[in-house]
């Protein structure tokens, strides 16, 4: 009775090995030492297109894309040695069809009776995702061709727009020169005027020309504490005309990655732009403090002056030109530029701010070391 009932133990539980075996999506199947298909499930038969029959019938390597016919062999010798007990590639086999698919296999040692070792295969069809993959690669390749040519584009035009206006200028001094009268001539001095006004927007083209994104690689590590310091002793004169107070929270051990240049000047502008939109019912407070987000950290500069109505101008705050109070020194070009800088670096920048009450921008950088 006790052998009969181990018996149909061993049955049922060898009849749902078989189940699970034939009916799991993934393509499963036993292979020997030498590459020969000893049982396949049924998803193996459905991912490559072949019956049992024709996969027991042939020999597997005659389906592997060519390129990619030695791709387990480096790790199939590490398997076999015993110094891994399992291992993953990616390669491409033909269908039966014609067409190219791609499969994520993963490989296990396994012993049967007679201690003779086998190999389970588990076979994942990934040609989707590999074709989106590649798909999404080829676009950021068409898109970084693109932006080189818009780059080239953008050097040539600021040089050439450079060149003229210079020209420009220099002819209405010469003109100025040999004819007296032009200087009381209202039409000349607005030709003048539309004259500086170029000269000044192509000044604004080449520095937004120049911003490229850094490689990490060529970044340094930068104490933000110290940059903070010596921003805020550039701008101790313009503080103290306006009653500014600057507190730097900024941890004194904490380092960016980043280009000095560049983090001279997003923390200048963010500074100047406290000082010159204060509010004229309190003396200027401007706060710089820092935390740690993941491999980022996060510089918070926090102001208590005018404040912007984010819902009315959240959308064009960082774009070129634009301005959001009356001040006649703004001409909309340094949150743009800063914003480049930032994202040049690999960072970000959020802003949070309300009407009269102040703003605070959160600058992220990469974390240095």
């Amino acid at each position: 009775m006790k052998v009969s009932s181990h018996l149909r133990n061993f049955s049922n539980a060898y009849e749902v090995l078989e189940r699970t075996f034939n009916n799991t999506y993934n393509g499963i199947a036993i292979v020997n030492l030498d590459g020969n298909w000893l049982k396949v499930n049924e998803s193996v038969c459905d991912i490559f297109g072949y019956t049992r029959w024709e996969l027991f019938n042939m020999d597997i390597n005659n389906i592997v894309y060519a390129q990619d016919l030695g791709v387990h062999e480096e790790k199939f010798e590490e398997l076999i040695k015993g110094n891994i007990d399992k291992y993953r590639v990616k390669q491409r086999y033909f269908h039966r069809n014609g067409s190219i698919i791609w499969i994520l296999i993963y490989v296990s040692l396994v012993y049967f009776k007679e201690g003779r070792p086998h190999m389970i295969w588990q076979f994942t069809d990934i040609t989707k995702r590999q074709r989106n993959q590649d798909k999404l690669k080829l676009m950021l390749s068409v898109a970084e061709e693109q932006n080189d040519r818009l780059r080239s584009f953008a050097n040539i035009v600021t040089h050439n727009l450079r060149s003229h206006s210079g020209n420009l200028s220099l002819l209405t001094e010469f003109l100025e020169d040999d004819n007296a009268k032009l200087t009381t001539n209202e039409n000349f001095q607005l030709l003048k005027m539309a004259i500086s006004n170029l000269q000044e927007t192509v000044d604004h083209l080449t520095q937004v020309a120049k911003i490229r994104e850094i490689e990490e690689s060529k970044m340094a590590s930068l104490n933000l504490y110290d940059y903070a310091e010596k921003a805020t002793y550039n701008i101790i004169a313009l503080a103290q005309n306006a009653e500014a107070t600057i507190y730097n929270e900024i941890d004194e051990d904490i380092c960016i990655k980043g280009k000095p240049a560049y983090v001279d000047s997003i923390i200048l502008n963010f500074l100047t732009n406290a000082i010159k939109y204060k509010s004229d019912k309190r003396l200027p407070i401007i706060e710089l403090s820092s935390t740690i987000e993941n491999d980022y950290v996060v510089l918070k500069i926090k102001d208590n002056g005018l404040g912007i109505d984010l819902e009315k101008y959240g959308d064009t705050l960082f774009q070129m030109y634009k301005t959001f109070h009356n001040n006649e020194d703004a001409i909309g070009i340094g949150l743009f530029i800063t914003k480049n800088h930032i994202e040049s670096l690999g960072g970000r920048v959020d802003v949070s701010s309300e009407v009269d009450v102040g703003t605070e921008f959160s600058i992220f950088f990469k974390k240095g070391n």
